[in-house]
């Protein structure tokens, strides 16, 4: 049997009462890289064989000696490669920086390594996180583990095929607008977005600074609970980071959704919904109403102004952040040019790809004199008032039901061919982003090609315990009934 076939916390269990160790456990992780990595394309990096032995051994040693006596001590992680890790390549799956080596690493993927997880590469995305599908990367597409003629989604699509393919135990995402839970959906494994200022974004390399979060990729709500009790913390680095005293996650992983009030909104459930999504969904719903909680439709409203809103405000931010990248301090810089401004639109010309150009340019547009007011601040009302609505929701209900996304994986290059019929895929996870809210989405079923579908729970800010509980209720019904696929 594959050690990459368990779960990250029985893997970590293995090591650590020694029926495995962590070089074992590396090198089962570099043996299906090498089998599925032609196919599936999930890493961005890998790192030398030599280098990932020689991490395993140390930490084999510390489990040894009584100083790691962490959860995944010896457990092999990916990160993706929009998270600085010091002394290792990290693109963004961008030209522009296809030779940039950090100095440093983020905060999440310290906290990971200090805990004794061997990092195995870094992952394929969406360049700068700007997609759904994991197309528009520098480096070559990522496939779909499921069926190689289909994309992953996106941004974070390398991450969730990895953990999807068994070429690592658990990955580390981010979300800006959805890019844990969506791949996650369509490659039928489990990621959780935390609220809002949870996990550390220092080292995070930033796409839309008010929406970014850092989140876990792993088999099971389990695994997940747990690698986010590891990275959560408070960062003085990190401006937005919040100081939370409720970070035992994994203290939530109880069956027991008796008398809680779950609410499912009408919006999502209407036009533009693939019926077998939604019919997978639902069972889901009735699954969990069958184990005590109580289900209610409503309408959230405001549905049809979240795309709109997002993409003016993660642009804008977008347009901002993405400015450093000219060609002086760090990065690509083309070869030949006439003067300073000729060498920065050069530069970024070549460094950036079609739609990480297409999101500066929509950004700097609504950025600019006579529009500031027109676009952007109308956004930013637009997501107070998204917040508020969902403020309202949650006075009377504990948790949102939903889909992840309104269809299953699409084929590649489909999407690519209508950039707006993809920014819609995103309907049902943008607005989670937007008000700072936790969400997670956990495998339901399969439709007809054999494609995974995705349930997302949407929590109140800081109520992650609460979506942990509902979701890990709904797993273990699932596993006993024989229906997840």
């Amino acid at each position: 049997m594959s050690l990459m076939s368990l779960t990250a916390l029985e893997l970590g269990e293995k090591i650590k009462k020694c029926e495995v160790s962590a070089v074992e456990a590396a090198e089962d992780a570099l043996a299906a890289i090498k089998k599925k990595e032609g196919d599936i394309g999930s890493y961005v990096t890998v790192l030398e064989e030599e280098k990932i032995l020689q991490r395993a051994k140390e930490v084999q040693a510390g489990i040894e000696s009584g100083e790691l006596t962490g959860a995944f001590a010896g457990v092999p992680v990916a990160i993706k490669d929009n998270m600085c890790t010091e002394g290792i390549r990290t693109t963004c799956s961008s030209k522009i920086l296809e030779n940039f080596y950090p100095t440093f690493s983020a905060e999440a993927v310290c906290r990971l390594e200090r805990d004794g997880a061997v990092m195995i590469g870094k992952t394929n995305m969406d360049e700068f996180a700007m997609g759904s599908t994991t197309e528009t990367s520098a480096f070559g597409i990522t496939k779909n583990p499921h069926n190689t003629d289909y994309v992953p989604g996106g941004s974070s699509g390398g991450s969730c095929a990895a953990v999807a393919a068994g070429e690592c135990s658990f990955a580390l995402g981010s979300d800006t607008g959805g890019s844990i839970r969506q791949p996650s959906s369509f490659c039928g494994v489990t990621g959780l977005k935390p609220t809002y200022g949870t996990v550390s974004r220092y080292g995070l390399i930033a796409y839309g600074s008010s929406l970014d979060q850092i989140g876990p990729i792993a088999k099971d709500v389990a695994d997940c609970a747990a690698v986010l009790e590891s990275i959560a913390s408070y960062d003085k680095k990190d401006s937005t980071s919040i100081r939370r005293e409720d970070t035992d996650f994994t203290t939530a992983l109880e069956e027991d959704v008796k008398g809680m009030r779950i609410g499912i909104p009408r919006d999502y459930f209407s036009r533009g919904l693939d019926t077998q999504v939604a019919d997978s969904i639902m069972k889901a719903a009735h699954a969990l109403e069958k184990n005590g909680a109580v289900l209610e439709e409503f309408d959230l409203s405001l549905v049809e102004y979240a795309i709109p809103a997002y993409y003016v405000i993660a642009s804008a931010e977008a347009s901002s952040n993405l400015a450093r990248f000219d060609g002086v301090k760090y990065g690509y810089r083309t070869g030949e040019y006439e003067g300073l401004h000729n060498m920065y639109k050069k530069t970024r010309s070549e460094g950036f790809g079609p739609e990480v150009k297409r999101r500066i340019m929509l950004g700097s547009f609504v950025l600019s004199s006579g529009y500031y007011d027109a676009y952007y601040l109308k956004a930013l009302r637009t997501k107070a008032l998204i917040k508020q609505a969902f403020d309202r929701a949650f006075e009377k209900y504990d948790l949102i039901l939903s889909p992840a996304a309104p269809t299953t994986a699409p084929k590649i290059g489909e999407s690519l061919k209508d950039p707006l019929q993809m920014y819609l895929g995103d309907i049902y996870t943008i607005s989670v982003n937007l008000a700072g809210l936790p969400g997670i989405t956990v495998p339901c079923g399969k439709d007809d090609k054999g494609l995974p579908i995705g349930m997302q729970l949407i929590g109140d800010c800081f109520k992650e315990k609460t979506m942990i509980r509902a979701a890990y209720t709904f797993e273990q019904s699932t596993v006993r009934g024989g229906e997840q696929g």
